[in-house]
């Protein structure tokens, strides 16, 4: 039986498999759908679109392959790629498919709870020290020197998320609009660009058995840019989550698993670049924002009738919390 959003019978057609096909949704995903994908012989994860309402630029199937295969050679850990179908004949949607990677990914609280200090620092520092090592990445020696435009990265970044705000619109949110200028008033100046992830976060990693962080996933929003916005959203879901009083939302970060602070990972960060963090306070905010538009939009397709899986009847109510606290950061940083 095929699940939603995949079409079996045609999807074997497509890849020429003598076997019968199995698949199940990936759960924790809010966003993009993920099925891992059998046929007796082989195990794949299958990537695509979310159903129904789909945002302008948002899930494009091609950018996640060409960014994925063109970081295999690198010091960052990624899925080997598979293949790319951009035909939606087949599906309905263009998809891609790529190795299945063992591993635990840590998606609650609960699971890193029984850690322990050493093994949760080990984590913490090694999640760091991989995103240091994608923002050392040159993307013309990738081939990645054409996938964004680096200036004017943050006021264009201010721009789509407004407009994706716009798209999901479906009642008043209080803020949320003051958030959005108030940072477009205080856009700090870039530092030097990078490969940026887009949504880098503990649940978005593979983390193998000797620890440490086996393959990145989730590069649906991955362009180039300035690198210090992977570094305030990381902080966000880091330790940033913990008052919103939803679980919509939530953080894999166990406060007493023994895991390092977001302030210890900033300095990590800091050491290992030479990053100058003295404006982090905006880019922090800049991710409450973010994530606020993010799960508008989830809410959006969820009151649509147009998502997958559990976890999406309560994602409405975290909305507004973020954006007191993109707010109370920005406080700071005055």
């Amino acid at each position: 039986m095929s699940p939603p959003g995949l079409d079996l019978a045609r999807l074997r057609d497509y890849l020429g498999s003598a076997h019968e096909l199995s698949a199940e949704v990936i759960a924790g995903g809010k966003s993009n759908l993920t099925y891992v994908l059998r046929d007796g012989t082989h195990t794949w994860v299958l990537r695509r679109p979310p159903l129904g309402h789909v945002l302008r630029t948002a899930h494009d199937m091609a950018r996640e392959h060409r960014v994925i295969s063109a970081l295999a050679p690198t010091a960052v850990p990624v899925p080997r790629t598979v293949l790319l179908c951009a035909d939606a004949e087949v599906i309905g949607v263009p998809f891609y498919l790529m190795e299945y990677v063992d591993g635990t990914v840590y998606r609650t609280a609960e699971q890193t709870a029984g850690l322990g200090p050493e093994r949760a620092r080990t984590l913490a520092y090694t999640l760091v020290d991989v995103l240091a090592d994608l923002h050392e990445v040159d993307p013309e020696s990738v081939g990645l020197g054409d996938f964004g435009h680096p200036a004017g990265f943050l006021e264009r970044q201010l721009r789509r998320w407004k407009a994706q705000l716009d798209a999901s619109r479906s009642r008043d949110l209080a803020g949320i609009d003051e958030l959005h200028a108030r940072l477009t008033a205080s856009t700090p100046a870039s530092m030097k660009s990078g490969i940026v992830h887009g949504d880098y976060r503990l649940d978005n990693v593979i983390v193998g058995a000797d620890g440490r962080v086996a393959a990145v996933l989730d590069w649906e929003m991955a362009t180039l840019g300035d690198p210090l916005a992977d570094v305030g959203l990381l902080l966000v879901y880091w330790d940033g989550l913990a008052g919103l009083g939803s679980n919509a939302v939530s953080t894999a970060v166990h406060p007493g698993a023994g895991f390092p602070s977001g302030d210890a990972l900033a300095a990590r960060y800091a050491a290992r670049r030479g990053a100058d963090l003295t404006t982090l306070d905006w880019y922090i905010a800049f991710g409450y924002f973010k994530l606020a538009v993010i799960a508008e939009g989830i809410h959006y397709r969820f009151v649509a009738g147009k998502t997958v899986g559990a976890g999406f009847d309560h994602i409405g109510e975290v909305v507004e919390p973020l954006v007191a606290a993109g707010h109370s950061a920005l406080s700071k940083e005055d």
